[in-house]
């Protein structure tokens, strides 16, 4: 015919028209909600492409959410070529009320099967409402190009009381089995998690920072990602989980890139992101600010490159803990770059239990300010909750890790720089360069604590690290518990 037919997708009939035709676009609203909603605080295969490099914001200020993507539509030769835009499957359509109270979630689910099935689509959260689920699994496999894109306020209900029984209590969102999907938006991610933290078993909830007897079965992770692959995260603001933020759990091929990710300081176990079992991931041009890590790596975690963030305050950027149990853990090949990491408890951490086995390696700390953090540099493999851990001689390997460009203040309560490793499984290889690190106020703390540390200085640094040992010790020498892979 020569003629371009372009077909308006309407939710109820969505698939049958995007199997067939080019879905016409439903209008995108750019701005988050003010004043909705009940806010409770403050490449190529196998490697990871970066992102642009943006610094990332220091006031507050959450990066703008990218536009939603275009693509084209074949076309017969004599026929202008016409842009494909997805078609969006708007949460309203299915019965979602968004008005803060109602459970959303049966709506949220039958809109999310339509979606899965239509190629390029988007699942739409609108801006004018605050919309509540219970907890949800949005499983696929899906076809190409799934959105799900939030300009509202997307939340679970308001704690312990309100959760309903028959409900997981250990987790609210899961995506699952997916390939290609993009989580974005301008909105926000409410967790509620105030309810959560004030429960008596958390941590210094009783007197004189103990905990008390009660239920403590709180939701482990607000947004978790289990077993899927190209997967992007970016542009929304994530906030008061009741503990992780995030959690990619058996995943590869992940971007996440401009969020905002904001808890109280005094929140337990609110880590920002947390990855495990996870390989090429890419974290970029976000602020973090919690009550626990800024960014977790757990075991099983490879090719993982950290540029542009900042954090604090919280508990910095850790590897770890690993080897819990006796387990074998392995971490291969992390970089964290361009970072700022401000009144935290550490800085740079890797922890590791006694009793464990395995190797961390090929570890890269570069161009890192740090202000006012009380442990900036920590390497701790006799890492303990209780501190009633029992000596065990077999250990998880810290090797070739690298400091580099790492300057800025410290809280002088403690030593900036601590490296306490096993007796029986060193810590080696460990190099810095240009390390510079002066008190945030006080006097100079220039005794770094070495334990069985071995590695080099390729600079001066500040303060001195005379207590790092040279070569390689011999027990270490073809121990096949320290190998991984």
């Amino acid at each position: 015919m020569g003629i371009a037919i372009r077909l308006l997708c309407l939710p109820l009939m969505a698939v049958a028209f995007c199997e067939y035709g080019v879905c016409g676009r439903s209008h995108f609203h750019k701005k988050p909600p003010r004043g909705v909603g009940r806010h409770r605080g403050g490449g190529k295969e196998g490697s990871v492409v970066s992102s642009p490099a943006v610094p990332p914001a220091d006031n507050g200020t959450r990066p703008v959410a990218p536009q939603p993507p275009t693509g084209t539509v074949p076309s017969d030769p004599a026929t202008p070529v016409q842009p494909a835009e997805p078609c969006v499957f708007d949460v309203r359509a299915y019965g979602a009320v968004g008005d803060g109270t109602t459970d959303d979630a049966q709506a949220f689910r039958e809109a999310w099967r339509a979606a899965c099935a239509s190629d390029s689509a988007v699942l739409l959260v609108p801006s004018d409402g605050t919309f509540t689920i219970t907890t949800t699994t949005f499983s696929g496999p899906c076809k190409p190009g799934l959105v799900f894109q939030v300009d509202g306020v997307l939340m679970p209900p308001d704690g312990p009381d309100c959760w309903p029984p028959s409900d997981n209590r250990r987790q609210w969102v899961v995506f699952s089995n997916l390939d290609g999907m993009t989580l974005r938006g301008a909105g926000t991610i409410e967790g509620n998690g105030e309810d959560w933290w004030n429960l008596p078993c958390k941590p210094h909830r009783g007197p004189n920072g103990s905990t008390l007897r009660g239920p403590c079965d709180s939701p482990t992770q607000l947004l978790r990602f289990f077993m899927s692959r190209n997967l992007v995260v970016e542009g929304l603001r994530v906030e008061n989980s009741p503990e992780f933020h995030f959690r990619f759990d058996g995943c590869s091929h992940v971007r996440v890139d401009g969020l905002y990710i904001s808890s109280p300081a005094n929140s337990p176990n609110t880590d920002g992101i947390h990855v495990e079992n996870t390989e090429r991931v890419g974290i970029y041009n976000s602020r973090i600010s919690n009550g626990d890590d800024c960014i977790s790596i757990g075991t099983g975690s490879y090719d993982v490159d950290i540029q542009n963030i900042t954090c604090g305050p919280g508990h910095g950027i850790s590897i770890g803990s690993l080897g819990v149990h006796n387990s074998q853990a392995c971490v291969a090949n992390v970089t964290v770059r361009n970072a700022v990491i401000r009144n935290s408890d550490n800085g740079l951490r890797i922890k590791t239990w006694q009793g464990g086995m395995g190797a961390v390696s090929g570890i890269t700390f570069d161009t890192v300010a740090m202000e006012n953090v009380r442990n900036c540099i920590i390497v701790d493999q006799y890492y303990c909750l209780d501190k009633r851990c029992m000596n065990q001689s077999t250990a998880v390997h810290v090797t070739d890790v690298s400091y580099a460009n790492v300057r800025g203040s410290y809280d002088a309560r403690s030593a900036p720089i601590h490296f306490a490793c096993s007796d029986t499984v060193p810590c080696t290889n460990i190099t810095m360069s240009e390390v510079e690190l002066l008190p945030f106020s006080g006097e100079l703390v220039d005794d770094p604590f070495c334990w069985s540390a071995y590695g080099t200085q390729q600079t001066p640094t500040i303060p001195p690290i005379t207590c790092l040992q040279e070569g390689l010790p011999e027990a270490l020498l073809d121990n096949p518990d320290l190998k991984c892979r």
